[in-house]
């Protein structure tokens, strides 16, 4: 074969097989493929980059110069009590008359302490935490632009953490209040305050998570505490107790009042108290002087599965009914019973116990609030007419004690559910602080990794049998459990009645319902 060619006939096909191939090229789309991977990291996609941190950096600093005129730092006084007095150390014997050189020095002057708060009208009303200036004789305020005050403390709410200052001056900054119902998970938040003594500090993050309720229950020990906090790990340090939490818009959403923290400083979790509920108490305060606080009078819990299963809810959800205070309250009046799950109220949806809290606090004492739930799968409707929150009441929980029965076993074992109980003997009501009056089992151990594993706990009474039907009745004894539980079978759910001491009220008992699946 003849492979010469001429240099003509060689241009043409060159030609040809380029087209041809930039045509194939083009119908599988690589010619835009090798485009772009032949552009150069050029300064136009830099430079827009630059840009748009520019404007989120603008708008941080538009946000701190608009919100921190109107945060203040404030410093609370307390003069020494007689009490403090009682405690100091002994004077040992011999020792009269140089009773200065055994006094705690800390205790000799005004203690002091300080928080920060932020002015909310124009007539010198300012919001911060009751924590701030609880048991304060002078309160003193400091805004940004040096102008000093003697404030005057208007109201304080304990079971919010809210308290309402005023003062008195002219020209006075304010900040503008939002709605924290609108705040999302992931939206950026910035946090104002005085902390470890640096006045006027800015700190920025975003909302970490909303409606935090049960988890921090150990922050306020109030009865009636309403807890329903927002969460944002913009850093909160001791200083910031009071100050503003702000939206990208500079509105107030929060009030920021705690930290989650092993060591006492930032560790990345700060929660605040919503800005609805406060301006509710702030309202409170000024039109009556006080908190005229709706309450339905029970205890509220979160769901667990458990629960979920035994009233055959489709999702984890709702909030369980827990004990009744004060007796026959609005509550029990209204026939609700410990165990029932509240899915409604006022025909919104309940998820969890800061959901219905919200609901609760927007009515008056005297309104009625309508509720629909279950009850061990028994749908059931209440109208609930709210009472007003006692200043200072306790649960009273008693019962009749019924004659023991000298044949009835001691102590007894639930294998399945892994737990064991003992009866109440003179001597354990006697450790335990319990009334004589008192009837019931009370739980010796916990197996670890047991049905009832951090459901029951040591130290727990088991007063009844709740569910199911066919075994509930009340437990006097160990004979009593050990009979209903006998007639379960694995997969199989039971409801008991538990006392336990009640770290919101010492001295007396709460109740709630616990629910286990039988077997593991």
């Amino acid at each position: 074969m003849n492979l010469k060619m001429t240099k003509p006939k060689f241009a043409a096909i060159a030609a040809i097989a380029f087209i041809s191939g930039v045509a194939f090229a083009s119908s599988m789309d690589w010619t835009k493929i090798l485009s772009a991977q032949s552009k150069s990291n050029g300064s136009k996609p830099l430079s827009a980059a630059v840009q748009t941190l520019a404007d989120q950096g603008n708008a941080f600093v538009a946000i701190a110069e608009h919100v921190t005129p109107a945060v203040v730092s404030i410093t609370a006084q307390r003069d020494p009590r007689p009490a403090d007095a009682r405690r100091q150390r002994q004077v040992p014997p011999g020792m009269q008359g140089f009773e200065e050189l055994f006094q705690d020095p800390r205790q000799q002057g005004p203690q002091e302490s300080s928080g920060t708060g932020f002015i909310v009208t124009g007539e010198g009303y300012i919001l911060t935490n009751n924590h701030v200036v609880e048991g304060a004789d002078r309160v003193k305020v400091a805004l940004s632009d040096r102008r000093t005050f003697t404030a005057k403390i208007i109201g304080r709410d304990p079971q919010t953490d809210v308290a309402v200052l005023k003062i008195e001056g002219k020209d006075l900054p304010t900040i503008s209040l939002g709605d924290d119902a609108k705040v999302r998970v992931g939206e950026w938040a910035v946090a104002v305050g005085n902390p470890l003594g640096l006045d006027f500090t800015v700190t920025a993050g975003i909302i970490s998570a909303k409606g935090r309720s049960y988890e921090l229950a150990q922050l306020n020990q109030n009865l009636y505490a309403i807890q329903d906090f927002i969460q944002t790990d913009a850093a909160i340090n001791p200083g910031n107790s009071g100050g503003p939490l702000v939206n990208i818009r500079g509105e107030v959403i929060g009030i920021n009042s705690a930290i989650a923290s092993p060591t006492g400083t930032y560790a990345g979790y700060g929660f605040a108290i919503p800005i609805t509920l406060a301006k509710t108490v702030m309202d409170d305060i000024i039109a009556h002087g006080r908190v005229r606080r709706a309450i339905m009078g029970a205890t509220i819990g979160e769901v667990s599965a458990e629960d979920a299963a035994v009233n055959k809810l489709p999702s984890i959800a709702g909030v369980k009914i827990g004990s009744f205070s004060p007796a026959d309250g609005p509550a029990e009046k209204a026939g609700l019973e410990s165990g029932d799950i509240v899915l409604k109220a006022d025909g919104k949806p309940i998820d969890r116990v800061s959901t219905l809290q919200r609901v609760i606090r927007s009515h008056q004492p005297g309104e009625t609030v309508e509720l629909e739930g279950v009850r061990y799968g028994d749908k059931k409707s209440f109208k609930v007419k709210l009472m007003e929150a006692p200043s200072d009441d306790k649960a009273v929980v008693a019962a009749a004690r019924p004659t023991e029965n000298p044949e009835a076993p001691a102590t007894a074992t639930a294998k399945k559910l892994g737990f064991s109980v003992e009866a109440l003997t003179a001597t354990t009501l006697k450790a335990n602080k319990l009334k004589d009056s008192q009837t019931g089992v009370i739980v010796k151990d916990v197996e670890r990794n047991a049905p009832a594993f951090q459901k029951l706990f040591v130290s727990d009474i088991i007063t009844e049998v709740t569910f199911p039907e066919k075994v509930r009745g009340p437990v006097r004894n160990a004979a009593d459990l050990m009979k209903a539980l006998g007639g379960l079978k694995d997969g199989e759910f039971v409801g008991l009645k538990v006392m336990f001491p009640d770290s919101r009220n010492p001295g007396e008992l709460a109740t709630r319902v616990v629910n286990l699946r039988v077997g593991n």
